[in-house]
């Protein structure tokens, strides 16, 4: 049950689903979650994220199907399988992010791959990954370009991992004509990230846009600025959680 989880951790979710409506990652579509345990996971009901309140707001979700705990809980989002999946394919996942970002959509339908171009986004790597929903429909789907059902979750989770299928290699995979999903081993990290992928994105359109040669990043440097921002989330964080609770945007009732 909701009541059951830590109001530090409750608090702490809420300012998130702030956080990504204040830095533009979301609008009234989007969503974060946070895993709770190895078979469950949080969301928020259905609702745009910059008004997610209280408890009340919240829904504790089945990692195996997606599907509430509780039979009688509120609307969820349709695409919540696009989190049960990332938690179900790779256990170190604790917190995922879907975004409309406008900044890395144009990427996902573009044969110029996103890199890390910014020493913020090391994480990136030298090619994100880009899924493309049309490889999974059959006739029968609703060709929406929405994540519906596991089938489409669990294609999506394979483009975050390595050849072996076993492991998360990408922070992040963009969905074609659509969006991204981020991941990330904590809650601060997967803001982070979220964060930085759209700052990354606009700065490499901005870069293309100058005309010329654009240095991306070296293998690694992705991988060494990387591990220097592994922790960054510890120095923004406050600053952000400050940010939205001094906002009269937001309401987070939660007790902390």
């Amino acid at each position: 049950m909701v009541s059951q989880i830590s109001s530090e951790l409750i608090h702490k979710y809420i300012d998130g689903c702030h956080m990504l409506h204040q830095h533009g990652l979301v609008d009234a579509y989007g969503h974060l979650s946070v895993r709770l345990s190895p078979s469950t996971f949080l969301m928020s009901r259905y609702m745009a994220p910059a008004l997610v309140a209280g408890k009340e707001d919240l829904v504790i979700y089945k990692v195996e199907d997606g599907e509430p705990v509780d039979a009688n809980a509120p609307r969820g989002f349709s695409e919540r399988y696009i989190h049960s999946e990332a938690y179900k394919a790779y256990p170190s996942i604790t917190a995922v992010v879907h975004s409309h970002a406008l900044s890395v959509i144009p990427f996902s339908v573009s044969s110029t791959p996103m890199s890390a171009c910014f020493h913020m986004a090391g994480f990136l790597g030298q090619k994100v990954p880009v899924w493309d929903c049309d490889t999974v429909y059959t006739a029968e789907d609703s060709h929406d370009m929405l994540v519906r059902n596991n089938k489409l979750g669990a294609s999506l989770a394979r483009a975050l991992g390595d050849e072996t299928g076993q492991n998360c290699k990408h922070a992040v995979a963009l969905m074609r004509g659509h969006g991204m999903v981020v991941v990330a081993e904590s809650l601060e990290m997967v803001i982070f990230r979220s964060i930085y992928t759209a700052q990354n994105a606009q700065i490499q359109q901005n870069a293309i846009g100058i005309g010329g040669a654009v240095k991306l990043f070296s293998a690694k440097e992705c991988v060494d600025s990387a591990q220097k921002t592994s922790g960054g989330a510890v120095k923004p964080w406050p600053l952000w959680t400050q940010e939205v609770e001094k906002s009269n945007m937001y309401e987070n009732a939660s007790n902390c």
